[in-house]
Protein backbone atom coordinates (compact mmCIF):
# COMPACT_ATOMS: atom_id res chain seq x y z
CA UNK A 1 0.00 0.00 0.00
CA UNK A 2 2.87 2.34 0.79
CA UNK A 3 4.18 1.89 -2.76
CA UNK A 4 0.81 2.85 -4.18
CA UNK A 5 0.71 5.95 -1.98
CA UNK A 6 4.16 7.02 -3.15
CA UNK A 7 3.15 6.57 -6.77
CA UNK A 8 0.09 8.72 -6.28
CA UNK A 9 2.04 11.44 -4.47
CA UNK A 10 4.57 11.55 -7.29
CA UNK A 11 1.79 11.74 -9.84
CA UNK A 12 0.04 14.59 -8.02
CA UNK A 13 3.26 16.55 -7.59
CA UNK A 14 4.05 16.09 -11.28
CA UNK A 15 0.60 17.30 -12.30
CA UNK A 16 0.85 20.39 -10.13
CA UNK A 17 4.30 21.24 -11.50
CA UNK A 18 2.92 21.51 -15.04
CA UNK A 19 2.36 25.05 -16.29
CA UNK A 20 -1.12 26.35 -15.61
CA UNK A 21 -3.50 25.71 -18.48
CA UNK A 22 -6.44 27.89 -19.48
CA UNK A 23 -9.83 26.63 -18.30
CA UNK A 24 -10.94 25.82 -21.86
CA UNK A 25 -8.21 23.20 -22.06
CA UNK A 26 -9.95 21.15 -19.38
CA UNK A 27 -13.09 20.68 -21.41
CA UNK A 28 -11.05 19.72 -24.49
CA UNK A 29 -9.13 16.90 -22.79
CA UNK A 30 -10.82 13.54 -22.32
CA UNK A 31 -10.18 9.82 -22.03
CA UNK A 32 -13.05 7.41 -22.52
CA UNK A 33 -11.81 5.13 -19.72
CA UNK A 34 -11.13 7.88 -17.18
CA UNK A 35 -13.24 9.66 -14.65
CA UNK A 36 -12.75 13.41 -14.60
CA UNK A 37 -13.80 15.25 -11.45
CA UNK A 38 -14.09 19.05 -11.39
CA UNK A 39 -14.65 21.06 -8.23
CA UNK A 40 -16.90 23.80 -9.55
CA UNK A 41 -17.19 25.20 -6.03
CA UNK A 42 -15.30 24.10 -2.94
CA UNK A 43 -16.51 26.52 -0.28
CA UNK A 44 -18.36 25.75 2.92
CA UNK A 45 -21.55 27.11 4.42
CA UNK A 46 -24.35 29.41 3.27
CA UNK A 47 -22.49 32.74 3.65
CA UNK A 48 -21.09 34.27 0.45
CA UNK A 49 -17.37 33.58 0.16
CA UNK A 50 -15.43 35.49 -2.52
CA UNK A 51 -12.54 33.03 -2.24
CA UNK A 52 -14.40 29.72 -2.68
CA UNK A 53 -17.79 29.51 -4.36
CA UNK A 54 -20.70 27.29 -3.28
CA UNK A 55 -20.27 23.53 -3.12
CA UNK A 56 -20.67 21.70 -6.42
CA UNK A 57 -18.81 18.81 -8.02
CA UNK A 58 -18.98 17.71 -11.64
CA UNK A 59 -18.10 14.13 -12.59
CA UNK A 60 -17.44 13.39 -16.27
CA UNK A 61 -17.54 9.72 -17.29
CA UNK A 62 -17.45 9.08 -21.01
CA UNK A 63 -20.45 10.93 -22.45
CA UNK A 64 -22.02 11.42 -19.01
CA UNK A 65 -21.79 14.72 -17.12
CA UNK A 66 -23.14 14.35 -13.61
CA UNK A 67 -23.39 17.23 -11.14
CA UNK A 68 -23.41 16.65 -7.39
CA UNK A 69 -24.97 19.58 -5.54
CA UNK A 70 -25.35 23.00 -7.12
CA UNK A 71 -24.19 25.72 -4.76
CA UNK A 72 -23.87 29.44 -5.34
CA UNK A 73 -22.18 30.40 -8.64
CA UNK A 74 -21.37 26.86 -9.76
CA UNK A 75 -22.73 28.00 -13.12
CA UNK A 76 -20.18 30.83 -13.25
CA UNK A 77 -17.37 28.33 -12.83
CA UNK A 78 -18.82 26.26 -15.67
CA UNK A 79 -18.72 29.32 -17.90
CA UNK A 80 -15.12 30.04 -16.92
CA UNK A 81 -14.20 26.51 -17.95
CA UNK A 82 -15.86 26.77 -21.34
CA UNK A 83 -18.83 24.53 -20.52
CA UNK A 84 -22.42 25.22 -21.50
CA UNK A 85 -24.98 24.85 -18.74
CA UNK A 86 -27.19 22.97 -21.16
CA UNK A 87 -24.62 20.17 -21.30
CA UNK A 88 -25.46 19.18 -17.72
CA UNK A 89 -28.94 17.72 -17.28
CA UNK A 90 -28.36 15.24 -14.43
CA UNK A 91 -28.10 16.57 -10.90
CA UNK A 92 -27.69 14.61 -7.66
CA UNK A 93 -28.41 16.45 -4.41
CA UNK A 94 -26.87 15.30 -1.13
CA UNK A 95 -29.36 17.16 1.10
CA UNK A 96 -31.61 20.19 0.93
CA UNK A 97 -29.63 22.77 2.88
CA UNK A 98 -29.73 26.02 0.92
CA UNK A 99 -25.99 26.17 0.22
CA UNK A 100 -26.24 22.88 -1.70
CA UNK A 101 -29.21 23.84 -3.89
CA UNK A 102 -29.21 27.62 -4.26
CA UNK A 103 -27.61 27.46 -7.71
CA UNK A 104 -30.29 25.16 -9.14
CA UNK A 105 -32.56 27.94 -10.50
CA UNK A 106 -29.67 29.27 -12.60
CA UNK A 107 -28.77 25.81 -13.93
CA UNK A 108 -32.44 25.10 -14.60
CA UNK A 109 -33.40 28.34 -16.34
CA UNK A 110 -30.19 29.50 -18.00
CA UNK A 111 -29.26 26.00 -19.14
CA UNK A 112 -32.50 26.01 -21.12
CA UNK A 113 -33.05 29.66 -22.07
CA UNK A 114 -29.67 30.42 -23.61
CA UNK A 115 -27.44 27.39 -23.40
CA UNK A 116 -29.09 24.67 -25.38
CA UNK A 117 -30.82 22.19 -23.05
CA UNK A 118 -33.50 20.40 -25.06
CA UNK A 119 -34.24 17.55 -22.63
CA UNK A 120 -35.68 17.67 -19.10
CA UNK A 121 -33.42 18.42 -16.16
CA UNK A 122 -33.25 15.21 -14.12
CA UNK A 123 -32.73 15.58 -10.38
CA UNK A 124 -32.20 12.95 -7.71
CA UNK A 125 -32.16 13.77 -3.99
CA UNK A 126 -33.63 13.13 -0.53
CA UNK A 127 -37.29 13.38 0.37
CA UNK A 128 -38.52 16.85 -0.60
CA UNK A 129 -36.52 17.06 -3.84
CA UNK A 130 -39.54 16.38 -6.05
CA UNK A 131 -41.58 19.08 -4.32
CA UNK A 132 -38.71 21.57 -4.48
CA UNK A 133 -38.39 21.18 -8.25
CA UNK A 134 -42.16 21.34 -8.79
CA UNK A 135 -42.35 24.60 -6.86
CA UNK A 136 -39.37 25.94 -8.81
CA UNK A 137 -41.30 25.49 -12.05
CA UNK A 138 -44.22 27.39 -10.51
CA UNK A 139 -41.98 30.19 -9.16
CA UNK A 140 -40.68 30.96 -12.63
CA UNK A 141 -43.92 30.27 -14.50
CA UNK A 142 -44.08 33.75 -16.06
CA UNK A 143 -40.56 33.65 -17.47
CA UNK A 144 -41.02 30.08 -18.68
CA UNK A 145 -44.31 30.93 -20.43
CA UNK A 146 -42.90 33.96 -22.23
CA UNK A 147 -39.72 32.26 -23.39
CA UNK A 148 -41.40 28.99 -24.35
CA UNK A 149 -44.74 30.17 -25.80
CA UNK A 150 -44.51 33.85 -26.75
CA UNK A 151 -41.06 35.23 -27.50
CA UNK A 152 -38.02 33.03 -28.14
CA UNK A 153 -40.03 29.78 -28.43
CA UNK A 154 -37.39 27.69 -26.69
CA UNK A 155 -38.10 23.92 -26.73
CA UNK A 156 -40.72 22.89 -24.20
CA UNK A 157 -38.92 19.67 -23.23
CA UNK A 158 -35.85 21.60 -22.08
CA UNK A 159 -37.65 23.35 -19.23
CA UNK A 160 -39.31 20.26 -17.83
CA UNK A 161 -37.96 18.54 -14.75
CA UNK A 162 -37.95 14.89 -13.72
CA UNK A 163 -37.21 14.79 -10.00
CA UNK A 164 -36.92 11.66 -7.88
CA UNK A 165 -36.90 11.30 -4.10
CA UNK A 166 -34.37 8.55 -3.52
CA UNK A 167 -33.50 5.93 -0.96
CA UNK A 168 -30.15 4.27 -0.32
CA UNK A 169 -28.96 2.08 -3.19
CA UNK A 170 -28.24 2.34 -6.92
CA UNK A 171 -30.10 5.39 -8.22
CA UNK A 172 -28.61 5.67 -11.71
CA UNK A 173 -27.14 3.08 -14.09
CA UNK A 174 -26.75 4.21 -17.70
CA UNK A 175 -24.02 4.24 -20.35
CA UNK A 176 -21.66 2.25 -18.15
CA UNK A 177 -21.98 4.70 -15.25
CA UNK A 178 -23.42 3.55 -11.92
CA UNK A 179 -24.31 5.98 -9.15
CA UNK A 180 -25.00 4.61 -5.68
CA UNK A 181 -26.53 6.75 -2.93
CA UNK A 182 -25.66 6.01 0.69
CA UNK A 183 -26.92 7.56 3.90
CA UNK A 184 -24.56 9.74 5.96
CA UNK A 185 -24.94 11.45 9.35
CA UNK A 186 -25.51 15.20 9.10
CA UNK A 187 -26.94 15.49 12.59
CA UNK A 188 -30.63 16.44 12.58
CA UNK A 189 -30.63 16.94 8.79
CA UNK A 190 -32.20 13.67 7.66
CA UNK A 191 -32.00 12.09 5.23
CA UNK A 192 -28.61 13.20 3.95
CA UNK A 193 -26.73 11.25 1.30
CA UNK A 194 -23.28 10.70 -0.12
CA UNK A 195 -22.77 9.24 -3.58
CA UNK A 196 -20.39 6.78 -5.21
CA UNK A 197 -19.76 6.80 -8.97
CA UNK A 198 -18.33 3.70 -10.68
CA UNK A 199 -17.17 3.71 -14.31
CA UNK A 200 -14.99 1.22 -16.16
CA UNK A 201 -13.12 0.04 -13.10
CA UNK A 202 -12.62 3.49 -11.59
CA UNK A 203 -14.54 5.14 -8.77
CA UNK A 204 -15.11 8.36 -6.90
CA UNK A 205 -17.07 8.94 -3.71
CA UNK A 206 -18.63 12.26 -2.66
CA UNK A 207 -19.30 12.47 1.07
CA UNK A 208 -21.88 15.23 1.19
CA UNK A 209 -22.15 16.87 4.62
CA UNK A 210 -21.54 14.39 7.40
CA UNK A 211 -20.16 13.62 10.79
CA UNK A 212 -17.84 10.56 10.86
CA UNK A 213 -19.89 7.87 9.14
CA UNK A 214 -19.42 4.11 9.19
CA UNK A 215 -21.80 3.90 6.25
CA UNK A 216 -19.57 6.21 4.21
CA UNK A 217 -16.63 3.90 4.97
CA UNK A 218 -18.68 0.90 3.88
CA UNK A 219 -19.78 2.35 0.55
CA UNK A 220 -16.53 4.19 -0.25
CA UNK A 221 -14.15 1.36 0.52
CA UNK A 222 -11.12 1.43 -1.78
CA UNK A 223 -12.32 4.16 -4.16
CA UNK A 224 -9.78 5.88 -6.37
CA UNK A 225 -10.87 9.33 -5.19
CA UNK A 226 -12.71 10.45 -2.07
CA UNK A 227 -14.13 13.99 -2.07
CA UNK A 228 -14.76 14.68 1.61
CA UNK A 229 -16.17 17.60 3.55
CA UNK A 230 -14.84 19.16 6.72
CA UNK A 231 -11.32 18.95 8.06
CA UNK A 232 -11.75 21.74 10.60
CA UNK A 233 -10.24 22.05 14.10
CA UNK A 234 -10.97 19.44 16.72
CA UNK A 235 -14.47 19.68 18.12
CA UNK A 236 -13.05 20.24 21.59
CA UNK A 237 -11.40 23.45 20.33
CA UNK A 238 -13.72 26.38 21.08
CA UNK A 239 -11.24 29.06 20.05
CA UNK A 240 -11.19 28.49 16.32
CA UNK A 241 -14.01 27.52 14.00
CA UNK A 242 -14.15 25.34 10.95
CA UNK A 243 -12.55 27.05 7.94
CA UNK A 244 -15.05 28.69 5.57
CA UNK A 245 -18.24 27.78 7.38
CA UNK A 246 -17.34 29.41 10.71
CA UNK A 247 -16.48 32.71 9.05
CA UNK A 248 -18.44 35.42 7.32
CA UNK A 249 -17.16 37.70 4.57
CA UNK A 250 -17.95 41.34 3.96
CA UNK A 251 -18.21 42.74 0.44
CA UNK A 252 -14.48 43.40 0.27
CA UNK A 253 -13.55 39.92 1.48
CA UNK A 254 -12.75 40.80 5.09
CA UNK A 255 -13.58 37.92 7.44
CA UNK A 256 -15.84 38.32 10.44
CA UNK A 257 -15.43 35.39 12.81
CA UNK A 258 -18.55 33.61 14.01
CA UNK A 259 -19.36 33.13 17.69
CA UNK A 260 -18.19 30.07 19.61
CA UNK A 261 -21.81 28.90 19.84
CA UNK A 262 -22.11 29.03 16.04
CA UNK A 263 -18.80 27.20 15.69
CA UNK A 264 -19.94 24.48 18.07
CA UNK A 265 -23.16 23.92 16.11
CA UNK A 266 -21.21 23.73 12.85
CA UNK A 267 -18.62 21.34 14.27
CA UNK A 268 -21.19 18.87 15.53
CA UNK A 269 -22.77 18.55 12.08
CA UNK A 270 -19.46 17.81 10.39
CA UNK A 271 -16.12 15.95 10.50
CA UNK A 272 -13.07 17.55 12.10
CA UNK A 273 -9.51 17.03 10.87
CA UNK A 274 -8.61 14.27 13.32
CA UNK A 275 -11.84 12.40 12.61
CA UNK A 276 -11.28 12.82 8.89
CA UNK A 277 -7.88 11.15 9.17
CA UNK A 278 -9.47 8.20 10.93
CA UNK A 279 -12.08 7.88 8.19
CA UNK A 280 -9.49 8.08 5.40
CA UNK A 281 -7.40 5.36 7.01
CA UNK A 282 -10.43 3.06 6.94
CA UNK A 283 -11.54 3.93 3.38
CA UNK A 284 -7.99 3.69 1.93
CA UNK A 285 -8.61 5.73 -1.25
CA UNK A 286 -5.86 6.46 -3.75
CA UNK A 287 -6.39 10.19 -3.20
CA UNK A 288 -8.44 12.36 -0.83
CA UNK A 289 -9.55 15.88 -1.71
CA UNK A 290 -11.17 18.14 0.86
CA UNK A 291 -14.05 20.18 -0.52
CA UNK A 292 -16.73 22.14 1.36
CA UNK A 293 -14.14 22.92 4.01
CA UNK A 294 -10.55 22.01 4.63
CA UNK A 295 -7.45 24.21 4.71
CA UNK A 296 -3.68 23.72 5.02
CA UNK A 297 -4.20 23.85 8.79
CA UNK A 298 -6.28 20.66 8.46
CA UNK A 299 -3.34 18.53 7.36
CA UNK A 300 -1.46 18.18 10.69
CA UNK A 301 -4.72 16.96 12.24
CA UNK A 302 -5.32 14.46 9.43
CA UNK A 303 -1.72 13.20 9.71
CA UNK A 304 -2.37 11.98 13.24
CA UNK A 305 -4.10 8.97 11.68
CA UNK A 306 -3.53 9.04 7.92
CA UNK A 307 -0.35 9.20 5.83
CA UNK A 308 -1.83 8.96 2.33
CA UNK A 309 -2.17 11.68 -0.32
CA UNK A 310 -4.50 14.55 0.64
CA UNK A 311 -5.25 17.70 -1.34
CA UNK A 312 -7.09 20.84 -0.25
CA UNK A 313 -9.74 21.52 -2.87
CA UNK A 314 -9.92 24.75 -4.83
CA UNK A 315 -12.55 26.00 -7.23
CA UNK A 316 -11.95 24.60 -10.72
CA UNK A 317 -9.49 22.00 -9.47
CA UNK A 318 -9.63 19.06 -11.88
CA UNK A 319 -8.75 15.48 -10.95
CA UNK A 320 -8.29 12.84 -13.64
CA UNK A 321 -8.79 9.29 -12.38
CA UNK A 322 -7.35 6.51 -14.48
CA UNK A 323 -4.29 4.28 -14.14
CA UNK A 324 -2.80 7.30 -12.42
CA UNK A 325 -4.52 10.11 -10.53
CA UNK A 326 -3.52 13.63 -11.52
CA UNK A 327 -4.50 17.01 -10.15
CA UNK A 328 -4.59 20.30 -12.03
CA UNK A 329 -5.11 23.73 -10.50
CA UNK A 330 -6.07 26.79 -12.50
CA UNK A 331 -5.10 30.35 -11.79
CA UNK A 332 -8.52 31.50 -13.06
CA UNK A 333 -10.08 29.69 -10.12
CA UNK A 334 -8.12 31.70 -7.54
CA UNK A 335 -9.39 35.03 -6.27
Amino acid sequence: MRTAFIAIVACVVLAESVATQPPAAVAAQSDADHLRVILLGSGGGPAPNPLRFGISTLVVAGTEKLMFDCGRAATIRMGQMGMLLGEVNKLFVTHLHSDHVIGIPDLYLTGWASQGRTVPLRVWGPAGTHDMMAHLEKAFAFDIHVRRDVDELFPAEGIKTVATDIREGVVYNENGVKVTAFLVDHGPVKPAFGYRVDYRGHSVSVSGDTKPSDNLVKFSQGVDLLIHEGGGPKKTDTVQGRPDESTRFSANGVMNVATNEQRWKVAHHHTDGVEAGEIFARVRPRLVVFSHGGSPESLPLVRQHYAGPVEIGEDMMTIDVGDTVTVQRFAAGRR
